[in-house]
């Protein structure tokens, strides 16, 4: 994490705040999802120097009704505007019982499972939806209109051990696609079309189309659900007319939704541990592996990681020490956009 907190630090980050983003990304690397990791960070970093990103705010907050925070993003970085939203909602929902925060104009979070974590270690329920770039096309369609749109949800459990829930509502994301072109690996069929609408495995032709759904028509229903609760709450626009996930050009106009609940039942996160174990005892089909519940693979990844590091693709690492990040930093320091 020093290396890329040392970058973001070098783009005139604030510490906190490049701490924040540096742990987002790091924390994708270690959960095996290189999708959402330090992938991201040569992108960021051009969006900081060519100025899209106010790396000092966390956001301006208005409390519209009793329950409701509407953040306006101020173009912060993702992390920083989310994390304050976060602790505004927890600090809110004692009196309230649920809380909610709609963003607008903020930069890309990342991963969502931490952010709901962050709201079950304070023995709440947490929820966040983001929307993206048209990345995704209708069910039977050959164009991108809709978002990946993820839904991250986190239900207090053990200490350290949170039901935590974290998909996209595309059959894959778009980081995923762009990690496996930086490692020239294929796509498995039914991911992806190209520019034409076409099937495609590589991973190339995959960046210039469109991804499928999971789970067909019904993957697409929620997917369109989730885009227009983002759009309606947040005040955000519709994939079609979003950018700045993805590019280094545009402001970013997506949203976010976070939704925090204090559980009404007492004893709630024993019962949910105990619940889980039934869960993961319940009998296998023959054949089959152990069962595991939502989060289990991810805490299991981030310990192994730990203990024998992460596999960054060669190309993604010369682009982190070397001279292209050389270069943006000297166009940064003589006031030039990259």
């Amino acid at each position: 994490m020093s290396v890329a907190r040392a970058l973001l630090e070098r783009a005139g980050v604030p510490e906190e705040h490049a701490r924040l983003q540096a742990e987002v990304l790091v924390q994708a690397e270690l959960r095996g999802h290189a999708s959402h990791g330090l992938q991201r960070l040569p992108r960021l970093l051009k969006r900081i120097c060519n100025g899209l990103v106010n790396v000092s705010t966390t956001g301006r907050h208005s409390w519209q009704r009793s329950a409701y925070l509407h953040v306006e993003g101020e173009a912060g970085m993702g992390p920083a505007v989310a994390i304050a939203a976060i602790q505004a909602l927890i600090a809110r929902v004692p009196e309230t019982g649920i809380a909610v925060a709609g963003i607008s104009n903020s930069n890309h979070l990342g991963m969502l499972a931490p952010y709901v974590e962050q709201v079950a270690e304070a023995g709440c329920i947490g929820i966040a939806l983001s929307s993206s770039e048209a990345l995704v096309h209708p069910h039977g369609g050959a164009e991108a209109m809709l978002g990946t749109n993820p839904i991250a949800i986190a239900v207090p459990g053990r200490p350290g051990e949170p039901f935590v829930l974290d998909l996209a509502t595309g059959i894959v994301s778009m980081g995923k696609v762009h990690d496996h072109a930086l490692r020239g690996e294929p796509l498995e069929e039914g991911w992806a079309l190209d520019a034409e609408g076409r099937p495609t495995t590589d991973a190339e032709a995959a960046k210039a189309g469109s991804l499928a759904s999971f789970g067909g028509a019904k993957g697409f229903g929620l997917g369109l659900g989730f885009e227009l609760l983002v759009a309606s709450i947040a005040g955000s626009a519709f994939a079609p007319d979003v950018r700045g996930t993805l590019d280094d050009r545009h402001p970013a106009n997506k949203g976010d939704v976070f939704i925090v609940i204090d559980p009404a039942r007492n004893g709630l996160a024993d019962a949910i541990a105990g619940y889980l174990d039934r869960v993961r005892n319940a009998r296998v089909r023959e054949g089959a592996g152990r069962i595991l519940v939502p989060g289990d693979r991810a805490r299991s990844r981030r310990q192994e990681a730990l203990a024998k590091g992460i596999n960054i693709a060669p190309a993604l690492w010369s682009r982190l020490s070397g001279p292209e990040a050389t270069k943006l930093f000297s166009l940064r320091e003589e006031g030039h956009p990259s």
